[in-house]
């Protein structure tokens, strides 16, 4: 039955920057339909024991870890045996490009890119040896619709959609896909400030042709697929989840 291939039981998934947000949204998913769920943050706090609670109520077997992705040696100390890898965090600062930070640039290039090769990195092994896994990165409507003042968020989030292509033509043949979310605006922590502007979130919304922003729940659907027996044919594809921002004309 086709209810039985969304089924994760038995299955172990690592979701990054799974403290609030999308992140959280997913891990939420991801525990109902029956995974063991890695909760991640950059630091211990509060909205992260939030979380882990929530995803423990589904699965008990759910844990907590922390690491702050700037920093490549945390990035070593995550785990690396896991099913289902999300890579969802990611950082992001507005500024013109023309006077855009350099140190600001590479870090978030790091948590953005480079941490997420190098998870796909860590983790390939143990799917390899299983001959079955999920890679998911998280991207953005600016892969394709880069915003003017966040210039290395945006080229961050086209370069990890370019190694989700090039990796997944080269683990097929293991049982791994590997594949993309491409959120459009959303109504998250992150953009809450922005959205409270009744000016721009009109704009942001009259760009939008379902003219809403999507909540985190709205991308926690799209992983479930990819991250199923649902989604085994797909890879290499990115899943635009943007209400239609991403249509041209």
């Amino acid at each position: 039955m086709l209810r039985e291939r969304f089924d994760l039981t038995g299955k172990t998934a690592l979701v990054t920057g799974s403290a609030r947000g999308i992140g959280r949204a997913i891990a939420l998913g991801f525990a109902e339909f029956g995974a063991k769920v890695i909760v991640h943050g950059s630091k211990p706090s509060a909205p992260l024991d939030e979380a882990l609670a929530m995803v423990k109520a589904l699965s008990p077997e759910s844990y907590a870890v922390t690491a702050d992705l700037a920093d490549p040696a945390q990035v070593e100390t995550l785990p690396a045996d896991m099913d289902i890898l999300v890579s969802n965090a990611s950082i992001q600062d507005r500024q013109p490009w023309h006077s855009f930070d350099m140190d600001e640039a590479r870090r978030e290039m790091q948590v953005n890119f480079f941490a997420a090769l190098r998870l796909f990195q860590r983790a390939y092994p143990f799917m390899k040896a299983r001959r079955w896994g999920r890679i998911i990165a998280v991207g953005s409507v600016q892969e394709r619709r880069p915003h003017v003042e966040m210039v290395a968020y945006a080229a961050s989030k086209g370069a990890q959609e370019n190694i989700v292509r090039n990796i997944a033509r080269q683990v097929a043949c293991d049982g791994i896909t590997v594949n993309n979310i491409s959120p459009g605006a959303f109504a998250t922590d992150r953009n809450r400030e922005a959205l409270s502007n009744p000016v721009y979130a009109e704009k942001v919304k009259a760009a939008i042709p379902m003219h809403f922003a999507g909540a985190p729940e709205d991308a926690a659907g799209a992983a479930l697929l990819l991250a199923s027996e649902a989604g085994r044919y797909i890879t290499g594809a990115t899943l635009l989840v943007d209400g239609g921002l991403g249509l041209p004309g």
